[in-house]
């Protein structure tokens, strides 16, 4: 809710960790017709999996598919969405019933969220889950908490919610551009 609040038709959003494409499938789902959502991964076998859920649902011409890291965001999005994207979501850690081996990193994490911050509008949001229960994933999570934490509060607000209490939960960001 929090994120489609920000969403509407004929806007631009970013998946930036497509994995099994839920969050492609939704932000499709909030941008209409005249909207994009630009989905992002390093494995084809999430990309495909994505695909074919938003074939499926009926949204994929509303995607375009980079089989890339979400590091090179700002490189291959069109000029003229930059500014029109009001949502990004990441999904940090692994494919889900993928390669266990394969994770997001904590240095091409913040460099995406530098440069997805670059392209968002004003009031955008972005939504960050850091899951911390594998190998890398709370290095991932305090690295990002120490980058938040040293950005301007003019030009961003941001908290950090502990969804549940259990050993090594996901670790949810909620950013705002200022």
């Amino acid at each position: 809710m929090w994120i489609a609040a920000r969403l509407n038709p004929g806007g631009g959003a970013i998946d930036a960790t497509t994995g099994n494409g839920h969050d492609t499938q939704f932000l499709a789902s909030q941008v209409g017709d005249r909207g994009r959502v630009f989905a992002f991964d390093i494995q084809a076998e999430a990309i495909l999996q994505a695909q074919r859920r938003l074939w499926q649902a009926g949204l994929n011409q509303r995607v375009s598919w980079y089989l890339q890291s979400h590091q090179h965001m700002a490189s291959v999005l069109p000029p003229e969405w930059k500014s029109r994207i009001y949502a990004v979501m990441f999904n940090l850690g692994y494919l889900p019933s993928g390669n266990k081996q394969v994770i997001t990193r904590p240095a091409t994490t913040v460099a995406a969220l530098a440069q997805a911050m670059d392209l968002l509008a004003v009031g955008g949001r972005i939504s960050v889950i850091a899951y911390t229960g594998h190998p890398g994933g709370m290095e991932e999570a305090q690295t990002l908490q120490s980058w938040l934490s040293q950005q301007p509060a003019n030009l961003i607000s941001w908290e950090q919610v502990t969804p549940m209490d259990r050993n090594h939960p996901p670790q949810l960001f909620l950013i705002e551009k200022q």
